[in-house]
């Protein structure tokens, strides 16, 4: 059965190919929404009798949906949401927009499908738009029209990188790229960062990367001390960097799946 509480993945690669799943869309069929097609619902069924990959999409979506209220309450109102895919129901901006109105969400995605269905989701909300730019290259990014004109970068945002660093390979250099977001945003701005790993059950999450395989879109698992380095320049807010099930959880069922992506939010330091 299809989960209808998670956001779609955090970057994805997507040609629009109907004849193969796509990350993007199994994980809009996940949430339960509309852009996918038989191919993936297919495929995220098969893939659910062998791993859970809806719990893993729901704690996934748990953390990302505290971490966005909580920078809300610290007096963030405006959020780059990097590697975005289809931006569904519960995704960042009814979040943020829900405990503040005011709040302003540019997404950023590399596929052109995927930005086209969401600008005609968006095109009624004015706080709310979508880049299409590849996150690896951060002056694209920081300089689409969609950032520069709903975005302060003088002032404090919150960049969030959930579940997208996994889709980034050794070779593009995940820490410095990481230090090309904070050193582009103001002192006091927030990083909210989440990361597979197999540090606790490394057997389900290297089925799923077997899996990942499939969708002609590779994953990476880091451990802890590997996302430790992404995490440089910035104050994590308590409990650190843990697991995304345990940072200010709200007692999620256990469904066999807690264990397999950390999670941590930050505050850029000065001169971080």
């Amino acid at each position: 059965m299809r989960c209808a509480v998670q956001n779609p993945p955090r970057w994805v690669s997507t040609n629009g190919d109907v004849d193969r799943p796509n990350v993007a869309r199994l994980f809009d069929y996940y949430l339960g929404g509309a852009h996918n097609f038989a191919v993936d619902r297919e495929f995220a069924e098969q893939s659910m009798n062998h791993i859970p990959t809806a719990a893993m999409v729901q704690h996934t979506r748990a953390f990302l949906r505290r971490a966005v209220r909580l920078c809300v309450a610290n007096g963030i109102r405006q959020f780059l949401d990097l590697g975005s895919g289809i931006p569904t129901a519960g995704n960042v901006h009814e979040v943020a927009q829900q405990a503040d109105p005011t709040c302003r969400v540019v997404y950023v995605d590399n596929d052109p499908v995927t930005v086209a269905h969401s600008r005609t989701m968006l095109r009624d909300n004015a706080g709310a738009a979508i880049a299409e730019a590849d996150i690896r290259d951060g002056d694209a990014v920081l300089s689409a029209p969609e950032v520069r004109g709903l975005l302060d970068l003088s002032q404090p945002v919150a960049v969030l990188m959930v579940a997208i660093l996994p889709y980034v390979a050794e070779a593009d250099r995940p820490a410095e790229l990481v230090g090309r977001y904070r050193d582009a945003i103001a002192d006091g701005s927030y990083l909210v960062i989440s990361h597979l790993t197999g540090d606790e059950q490394p057997e389900m999450v290297e089925k799923l990367v077997s899996v990942a395989t499939e969708t002609m879109t590779p994953i990476v698992a880091r451990s802890k001390s590997d996302i430790e380095a992404m995490l440089t320049g910035f104050d994590l807010l308590e409990p650190g960097l843990v697991l995304a099930t345990s940072w200010r959880g709200e007692g999620e069922p256990e469904t066999g799946a807690e264990a397999v992506s950390y999670g941590a939010v930050g505050v850029k330091r000065p001169n971080g």
